[in-house]
């Protein structure tokens, strides 16, 4: 599979500046399915921590949820011009990571792709 990379083509700043951190097998609650990016879920943490988490990641019971992965949800704040590699996708959002070893989430709607290293040099 070739790397991918994009460049930022809209500034995003986050407004989770303190994102969920959690471990395989931890259990959240659900308490909202329903929002503008299909395919994530607001839980909140055993220690009242709250933040959207891929469906993809939790098995659900009910209104109780438990990881299938570590999950990570930083978002970065980026800006326009900005360049990334793009580790995953996830229902509208790239994982990337910078030049710098920054990584996190960013909207895919925000950035354009490339198959083209030349962008990240």
């Amino acid at each position: 599979m070739p790397v991918k990379y994009c460049k930022v083509i809209v500034e995003y700043k986050t407004p989770f500046p303190e994102p969920l951190r959690i471990q395989k097998g931890d259990q959240v609650q659900i308490t909202e399915k329903e929002n503008d990016w299909s395919g994530w879920i607001w839980c909140i943490t055993k220690d009242g921590k709250e933040g959207w988490i891929p469906e993809s990641y939790l098995t659900i019971q009910e209104d109780i949820a438990s990881l299938l992965q570590d999950y990570d949800a930083t978002e970065l704040n980026a800006i326009v011009g900005e360049e990334f590699v793009i580790e995953k996708e996830e229902s509208g959002w790239f994982f990337v990571s910078g030049k710098k070893g920054r990584k996190g989430w960013i909207p895919i709607k925000n950035v354009e792709i490339s198959l083209d290293e030349a962008i990240y040099k």
